[in-house]
């Protein structure tokens, strides 16, 4: 029943995505996580495989030339992600549906890609400000990267209204709680 259906989920850095999507494949047996490409270093905890496949520059340009991604692109300066075809089809043979949480540009791509099989969520924080409050919270942040993902922040907003559904972040149970009902009527098609 899920077979070939992809779920993608993206925001602005600092909307609570990953937490969101953590809770999604906690509650939902239908839905594996899809594992992304990157080219930037682990951070702290992060495991190769689990978190992502991080991959050298060389490594990702020549998974490009072998058309290995269904979407990969450049997000920050030298920084390349991308979702492997192998990774979705992973998922797929194990009759499951790909849960790719990826930023908006690629989430457009796919969506392009997969039409009617796949539902893009945008999960958005309720302002900007909020947003930022956030991502100073998590203490990760330099002034210049803060202003980077700010910047980037509003520029992703301008494509919300391109999403099947945007889900605002302002009650974390909530907003989980939503995400969660709008997959499984999109599965349950």
């Amino acid at each position: 029943m899920t077979l070939n259906k992809i779920i993608i989920i993206t925001a602005p850095s600092g909307s609570g995505k990953t937490t969101i999507v953590k809770q999604l494949l906690q509650r939902s047996p239908k839905l594996a996580f899809s594992i992304s490409a990157c080219t930037r270093m682990p951070r702290p905890g992060e495991v190769d495989g689990k978190d992502y496949y991080f991959l050298t520059e060389t490594a990702f340009r020549n998974k490009i030339e072998e058309d290995a991604f269904i979407e990969w692109e450049m997000v920050y300066t030298g920084k390349y992600y991308g979702t492997l075809k192998t990774e979705v089809n992973r998922i797929w043979d194990n009759e499951q549906a790909p849960l790719v949480d990826i930023d908006v540009i690629g989430a457009l791509n796919i969506k392009k890609q997969y039409g009617e099989k796949s539902i893009s969520i945008f999960i958005k924080a309720p302002s900007v400000e909020e947003l930022r409050n956030r991502l100073e919270a998590r203490g990760t942040e330099s002034p210049q990267t803060l202003q980077e993902r700010l910047d980037k922040a509003a520029y992703e907003l301008s494509f919300a209204e391109q999403f099947d559904t945007i889900i605002v972040n302002d009650n974390l149970d909530r907003a989980i709680e939503e995400t969660l009902q709008v997959i499984d009527a999109f599965i349950r098609q």
